[in-house]
């Protein structure tokens, strides 16, 4: 069975970091490109970050630029996604996508004081 699962979201304060982990099960992601997506309560779902199947090239959302990174290691078949600086507007629900086919179940991230 073709899996995605997320990990690692949780309560943080405001500034706070958290890494979101992404880890694939029946299928191998070296051969996908992979994204994070967010999504807020009463909003769309969004595309925050991307990288490539050869994890060459990054993209990111304007509004995460320089506190989001997105990562991938081949070995242990996981995508992360490094969120420093956390705001009030970052809280959502976080769902990792391979080529955008298969997606997770998703991970609540909070921000609040």
């Amino acid at each position: 069975q073709l899996q995605l699962a997320e990990s690692g979201g949780g309560l943080v304060q405001p500034g706070g970091s958290l890494r979101l982990s992404c880890v694939a099960s029946g299928f191998t992601l070296d051969y996908f490109a992979i994204a994070w997506f967010r999504q807020a309560p009463g909003k769309e779902r969004e595309e925050v970050s991307c990288i490539s199947a050869d994890g060459g090239s990054t993209t990111s959302a304007d509004s995460v630029k320089g506190r989001f990174t997105i990562s991938r290691d081949s070995a242990e078949n996981r995508v992360y996604l490094l969120m420093n600086g956390l705001t009030f507007e970052d809280t959502a629900v976080y769902y990792c996508n391979a080529g955008g086919i298969h997606w997770g179940q998703g991970t609540q991230v909070t921000v609040s004081s």
